[in-house]
């Protein structure tokens, strides 16, 4: 049995629309990786030579300023595709936040290949026009969002993304997680201020919309209150 037909996000990835015989030649292309918490697996400005789906695991996209100050400009989770296809430099580190598995291709192979398989260069084509919706609404969402708006959509966000488990397509959103983000993490993410985060999400667990079992844990206490309150 191939990895392809093992895989846990298998019906999610961008690969869900090939048939048998075309994962059974995808599969001769990937490997599987492991990659630590702090590891890098893209470096900005190198040459693009591979390409990733995120299985297990959370990555953080990174750009960098002259100074040498880092700005998070994305975050794949589980069933993400990461890496610049058809492109020839990468324009963003990719970093794991967490432990993580992902499934690696070489670049040129993997272009080959969707070139003369159309469902995944579909696939590709709804994977970006999806991101691209997602950085529209985060663009809203620093630009006009208060503190509260900002801290209650992000945590929606959260549970939302956390909320996927196994092979299933559907999303349940989880009740209780772990954020894989420092307290200054969100703060750089959300264009706050570190105590400005922290107030919030002390004023949240005061309010009982949520709970903090530990620095890095999140329960949804009162999903339609954080709803409310992300506007």
């Amino acid at each position: 049995m191939s990895t392809c037909e093992t895989c846990v996000v298998r019906n999610r990835a961008i690969c869900s629309g090939l048939d048998n015989r075309e994962i059974g030649a995808l599969n001769t292309m990937g490997r599987r990786r492991s990659v630590a918490a702090g590891e890098p697996l893209i470096w900005e400005d190198d040459d693009s030579l591979l390409v990733a789906n995120v299985i297990e695991g959370v990555l953080k996209l990174t750009t960098s300023t002259e100074d040498g100050r880092e700005q998070i400009v994305g975050v794949a989770y589980p069933a993400d595709f990461i890496g610049r296809p058809f492109g020839q430099t990468s324009r963003a580190s990719v970093v794991a936040l967490t432990d993580a598995r992902v499934c690696v291709f070489a670049r040129n192979d993997f272009d080959r290949f969707a070139r003369e398989h159309p469902e995944l260069e579909h696939k590709l084509l709804e994977r970006t026009l999806a991101e691209l919706d997602r950085t529209r609404s985060w663009m809203m969402l620093l630009g006009r969002k208060t503190a509260s708006e900002k801290i209650a959509t992000f945590l929606l966000d959260m549970s939302d993304r956390f909320g996927d488990v196994g092979c299933s397509p559907v999303r349940t959103p989880a009740r209780l997680f772990t954020l894989p983000f420092s307290r200054q993490q969100v703060a750089d993410l959300l264009g706050l201020t570190i105590e400005t985060v922290s107030r919030q999400f002390t004023r949240l667990k005061q309010d009982g919309v949520i709970g903090l079992p530990s620095r890095r844990e999140v329960e949804v206490i009162d999903r339609g209150a954080l709803e409310a309150l992300a506007g």
